[in-house]
């Protein structure tokens, strides 16, 4: 066995679990902490004794160190003790035991100090122990002892302060509460200004806190004198070193992150943000000797350092406190610098490409690694057109959005995150850039929405299959809705009607003459619109369904689908809750891989040749012309009677003066051949009809009428009324 990994266990920090994931090498434990990225290595020789311990609904770990640390791991299962202990027995030579806890809640006990650790006992089990590091000042009364802790602002609870009572016994020679604060004095993370600095620096320029501050850095920790305010910062606390270049090329940020944070009131700086000039220039002496600078900082100092501020401060911050100085990265913007300006929220800084995340200053300062971020996202600006955002989604949910960024530099930005391999939220299917190219190098202002661009294509495409359609369709000749709409205004207002049944009617209506009109407008309209909207668009005739031959052959199958038949069963075997399509696509995965396809390709071919015989033989006993000559005649004759009840319903005329096609035909065909009879038959049954729906037929009749002048249809229909007479006379003469 290698090693243990658990991905979810948390380690307790400042009085507060941090979650993280721990692994167990042969060599050591490394825990990495989740929400910061520290890295924490404990080694197995460093390791004094290791406990199983009880938590509440959960089991943890207890590693004692030899220089008195304490540790402690939670989040195991019950059933990982006996993994765990083999583990440690093997590679670790240590023998793992539980440690038992006392639950009796009393609140007076003995105090027991071991290394760094208070111990509170009651009986032979611990009540509670405390890590003397997490202290930040002890205090003594008459008979008591107050311990102040360091906050830490991931935890939701804070425990600020502790007080022992001890009791003064007679018996003892000794002080119990000056020997008591004497002890956690030794352990404690308590600062003291003592000993001589190492280097100071004069009326240094801060933007995170604002003002400006005298720094003297110590060995153990720095220190930031103020005019109002005073800050102590242990070297412990420090994360990491920024020294980054100005956009203009004349100041230098050195940013230095910081956990847990310094307070002011009840803001918290998570980061010092440091301005220098490039021209300031200093000189220092260290006070150290030529040996210690050789043995105890490998002669990576010299007694003897001047140069730029920010250079000799990063040097010796750097040494010191055993952190590594970040620079830029390889990123150059279009300035040549590698600093974008953009906002952040509602305040103005510069975004930093970093070799390994993304450093933002400075209100607020921000740092993002690469391991946190779950995808980037290229967005227009709101304000103009000549920037964009660039959107920073971490895997926790939250959201950085950097604002108004120069259009030219989205070219340099978007290759670095190529560089850097990082997903780009926008980036559509087949497409090289994740933003709209027109928008890339184009000073124009060209809408960026490759998503809107895509949409209003699909539209204009639509658009002009539509027109084709309508081009393609032919128009009704018989249907004339402009010569209809004239002949309706000419009746309507006409002030000489010829026919004498509308004027009949009107004078038999009286005053409800008026309404008439008023209902004959509407129908007008009515129809006028619907005969539109049939001419605008008219629609397709349906296609007939091919009717199937059975005697026709089945096109045969390809190689691919002859592979698929034969390993389907075996899928649905392998991955019985597969559906069709699942089923499918595995199958391509496997056709995919499968190196030797000519078994199936052979098959498929000859398959093919198969059919292909087949068809000259169905061709050739006529098979297919047959079905076709059937179809045709059968879709014309469907067609036909459609057209014509169409033409019939949504021709609109009216009656007034003018007279069917059938009268008017029948006069000029047979004008001598007719008898009488038939004459005084076709006369009384238009008469009824007339009295019964005059309108209604007579419109529909007059939308066939040939087109004649108004007076010779006049003229026409008195000649046929004249002769109508005479044949009557004589038939009743006779």
């Amino acid at each position: 066995m290698d090693f243990l990994e658990y991905p979810d266990i948390t380690a307790e920090v400042k009085g507060a679990m941090t979650p993280g994931r721990l692994k167990m090498t042969d060599q050591a434990l490394i825990f990495k902490n989740q929400k910061t990225g520290k890295v924490e290595q404990i080694s197995a020789s460093d390791m004094e004794m290791v406990n199983y311990q009880k938590f509440v609904g959960t089991w943890g770990l207890r590693i004692f160190l030899k220089n008195g640390t304490l540790h402690r791991f939670r989040g195991f299962k019950e059933g990982d003790q006996e993994k765990i202990a083999k583990f440690f027995n093997s590679n670790y030579k240590k023998d793992m035991l539980e440690k038992e806890l006392s639950l009796k809640g009393w609140n007076w006990g003995t105090a027991k100090f071991y290394g760094s650790v208070l111990s509170f006992d009651v009986g032979h089990h611990t009540a509670f122990e405390i890590p003397l590091y997490n202290v930040s000042q002890c205090t003594t009364g008459k008979n008591e002892v107050t311990l102040e802790f360091h906050q830490n602002d991931d935890a939701p609870v804070s425990l600020l302060e502790m007080r022992f009572h001890i009791p003064v016994s007679d018996n003892s020679d000794k002080d119990s509460v000056e020997q008591f604060h004497k002890e956690v004095m030794e352990k404690a993370s308590v600062i003291n200004v003592s000993g001589e600095s190492v280097a100071q620096f004069k009326e240094i320029q801060c933007l995170t806190p604002r003002g400006r501050y005298d720094i003297t850095i110590f060995q153990t920790f720095f220190q930031l004198h103020g005019k109002t305010f005073d800050y102590k910062i242990p070297m412990s606390t420090v994360l990491r070193l920024f020294l980054l270049p100005h956009k203009d090329n004349r100041q230098m940020f050195f940013v230095v992150s910081l956990d847990p944070p310094i307070k002011q009131g009840q803001t918290r700086y998570h980061y010092l943000v440091l301005l220098f000039n490039q021209d300031d220039v200093v000189e220092i002496e260290l006070p150290f000797s030529e040996k210690e600078l050789s043995e105890k900082y490998e002669g990576k100092l010299s007694k003897e350092m001047s140069g730029p501020t920010y250079e000799v401060m990063g040097k010796v911050m750097k040494v010191i406190i055993n952190r590594k100085l970040i620079g830029p990265g390889s990123f150059q913007g279009t300035s040549n610098t590698p600093a974008i300006g953009c906002s952040y929220k509602a305040a103005a800084g510069y975004l930093y490409p970093l070799e390994r995340g993304f450093m933002y200053v400075h209100k607020p300062p921000i740092h993002i690694r690469f391991d946190e971020i779950s995808s980037v996202h290229f967005a227009r600006s709101d304000t103009s057109t000549r920037s964009f955002d660039f959107e920073i989604e971490l895997s926790a949910g939250t959201k950085h959005i950097f604002s108004s960024i120069e259009k030219g530099e989205y070219d340099k930005l978007f290759d670095y995150i190529n560089t850097k391999k990082l997903r780009i939220k926008n980036r559509g299917k087949g497409e090289k850039s994740g933003y709209n190219d027109d928008f890339r190098g184009s000073d124009e202002e060209v809408e960026p929405d490759a998503y809107l661009a895509r949409v209003k294509a699909e539209a204009q495409e639509r658009d002009e299959g539509g027109d084709d359609d309508d081009d393609d369709e032919s128009t009704d000749e018989d249907f004339k809705p402009a010569a209809n709409e004239e002949s309706d205004v000419a009746e309507e207002y006409d002030s000489n009607p010829n026919d004498t049944s509308d004027s009949d009617d009107s004078d038999a209506s009286g005053g409800s003459g008026k309404k008439e009109k008023k209902e004959k407008k509407e129908k007008k309209e009515k129809k006028s619109k619907s005969a539109k909207t049939v001419s605008e668009k008219p629609r397709k005739p349906r296609k007939l369904k091919k009717e199937r031959d059975e005697n026709k052959p089945k096109r045969p199958a390809s190689g691919y689908m002859l592979y698929l038949n034969s390993v389907r069963e075996e899928i649905k075997a392998k991955y019985p809750d597969y559906k069709v399509t699942e089923i499918a696509k595995k199958g391509g995965e496997m056709w995919k891989e499968l190196k030797d396809k000519s078994k199936w390709e052979e098959k498929a071919n000859k398959l093919k040749e198969e059919y292909q015989e087949a068809m000259k033989e169905y061709k050739a006993s006529g098979g297919g012309a047959a079905a076709s000559k059937e179809s045709k005649p059968k879709s014309k004759s469907e067609k036909k009677p459609t057209k014509k009840k169409e033409v019939v319903k949504e021709s609109p005329t009216k009656s007034g003066s003018f007279k069917s096609k059938e009268y008017i035909s029948g006069d000029d065909s047979s004008s001598g051949e007719e008898d009488s009879e038939k004459k005084s038959e076709k006369r009384k049954r238009s008469s009824s009809d007339e009295s019964d729906n005059s309108d209604k037929e007579e419109k529909e009749q007059s939308s066939k009428k040939t087109k004649k002048p108004k007076k010779e249809s006049e003229s026409e229909a008195s000649a046929a009324e004249s002769n109508e007479e005479d044949s009557s006379g004589a038939s009743d003469s006779d």
